[in-house]
């Protein structure tokens, strides 16, 4: 009819929020780099502003347990550590667990830290534990530097298999990565979760060989004790840098196995979860 305008089609955009059950997104991270440096960058330079003691802070934490495992376990309890000084034998346990700790209660804090940018502007949230991860290997470094210092005081030099650390930092972090996706997706929607999980980082680092030695675990179930990847990593980090026992490959590689897993199903369950983490967050 005449004078009646023709319609027009408007172009729309349709987002969906289905997703393949395997795509994790890992491209679109790529396109992010830029600020997954920023955030871990922010959260170094948080946790040090405007602190007395600083950098000194990763110190206090594991030498502190250092003293007290060593007076409880190392000499009430009497517990074996193959051989070493009761102090180093706990300490070196202790850079590993506390890494992997702090690293995972971030990680799961992370989403909820971050609320008010997720609702403001789109990036992929998976960046936010993940940075959460890498920002604590300062930490790492710092409390590494203290242990080099007591292998010089006990006169113990590292074994060749030093070379084997960079894995056994990519095995923990896997699994602080995996945990940390999984229970922040938690977290988000249950509050609970970041209060159990204090608890539970402190119940769970009895059940990985930091204040005992392996050994202490009956042979026939080692392997599967192993499903923890910090068994494997604290036994590794032990072997290479104090020589205490020889390699365990076994633990090892069952701990590198399981960290994949839990790396890979968090990841799944987290971008399952991730279209609604700015409603509920």
């Amino acid at each position: 009819m005449r004078g009646v305008p023709e319609a027009r089609t408007v172009p729309r955009t349709v987002i969906s929020g289905r997703r393949r059950l395997f795509d994790l997104g890992l491209s679109e991270l790529r396109d992010y780099g830029e600020l997954f440096f920023f955030l871990v960058w922010r959260d170094i330079k948080g946790r040090y502003a405007q602190s007395v003691l600083g950098v000194g802070w990763a110190l206090i934490q594991p030498t502190l347990q250092m003293i007290v495992f060593t007076v409880i376990f190392g000499g009430l309890a009497n517990i074996d550590s193959d051989g070493i000084p009761y102090p180093i034998f706990s300490y070196t346990a202790l850079v590993a667990w506390n890494y992997f700790s702090n690293a995972l209660s971030d990680a799961t804090g992370s989403l909820v830290k971050d609320k008010a940018m997720m609702q403001k502007i789109y990036f992929p949230r998976m960046i936010l534990p993940g940075s959460a991860v890498l920002g604590r290997l300062v930490d790492f470094f710092i409390a590494l530097l203290l242990l080099v210092g007591l292998m010089v005081w006990y006169a113990i030099p590292p074994t060749p298999w030093v070379l084997l650390l960079p894995l056994f930092l990519v095995i923990t972090m896997a699994a602080a990565s995996g945990l940390g996706m999984g229970l922040g997706a938690l977290a988000v929607q249950y509050r609970d979760v970041k209060h159990g999980l204090t608890f539970g980082i402190q119940l769970f680092m009895y059940a990985a060989p930091v204040v005992y030695p392996v050994s202490y675990v009956p042979e026939q179930f080692r392997l599967w004790y192993a499903i923890n990847p910090m068994v494997g990593v604290i036994e590794g980090f032990r072997a290479a840098l104090l020589g205490s026992t020889p390699m365990p490959w076994d633990l090892i590689a069952v701990g590198a196995v399981s960290s994949v897993v839990i790396l890979s199903l968090g990841a799944m369950y987290f971008r399952s979860k991730e279209r609604i983490f700015a409603d509920v967050a």
